[in-house]
């Protein structure tokens, strides 16, 4: 019985490339999970190990034909890399370095922040109907998704103690779209970073009220 279990699960990588797949894949989870540990706990390591799995997963939702997720692995490598120099060498009026703060969202922040959603589903949408994938639902959840990590990502590089919402949102719309393209491990990886993701905001904005 679990013999059958097992054989199900790795059903979806029994082909040529199969085994290639399978061990991206895994790379991939366990780097994406071990990140989220490092962002829960504010520690910048969660950009150069986020980096490397957001390069895994570019390559596997490309051959997949999961445009806007790729787009979204491609966004989140800039961004990391953008993080990673903001949480660095941010500076303040008098040009003197200053760690960020974990602080709750303004008015500018919600509308800049809306605006890159808005603009990035509109983008992905685009892209999807000039090569012709707009065609069933897993695309349009595809573009929503593109949207709200986006989002998220944007506002986490400002640590902004909202940005776990939209990780939360993003990932439980994630959950029946990668099981339905065949990625396993990344469908149970989503339900592992739903519950990542709850916790991290509640440890965030413990954090941001403190201050």
């Amino acid at each position: 019985m679990i013999n059958e279990n097992i054989n199900i699960l790795l059903s979806p990588y029994h082909h040529n490339k199969g085994n290639i797949i399978l061990i991206l894949e895994s790379t991939a989870v366990i780097l994406t999970i071990l990140s989220i540990f490092f962002a829960q706990r504010n520690n910048i390591l969660v950009y150069p190990i986020g980096i490397v799995s957001t390069i895994i997963y570019s390559y596997l939702t490309f051959v997949s034909s999961l445009y806007g997720d790729f787009i979204i692995n491609l966004y989140y490598t800039i961004m990391s890399f953008y993080g990673w120099f903001i949480w660095l060498y941010k500076k303040d009026q008098k040009n003197k370095k200053m760690p960020i703060s974990i602080t709750f969202c303004s008015k500018k922040d919600y509308f800049r922040t809306f605006f890159l959603l808005f603009f990035t589903c509109i983008f992905s949408m685009i892209l999807y109907f000039f090569y012709g994938k707009l065609k069933n639902y897993s695309d349009w959840m595809d573009i929503l998704t593109t949207g709200i990590f986006f989002s998220g990502m944007y506002q986490m590089s400002m640590k902004k103690v909202e940005n776990w919402i939209f990780w939360i949102i993003g990932n439980m719309i994630s959950v029946p779209l990668y099981f339905f393209k065949g990625f396993i491990l990344t469908g149970i990886l989503f339900i592992i970073l739903v519950i990542l993701a709850i916790m991290g905001f509640f440890i965030w904005k413990k954090k941001a009220l403190k201050l």
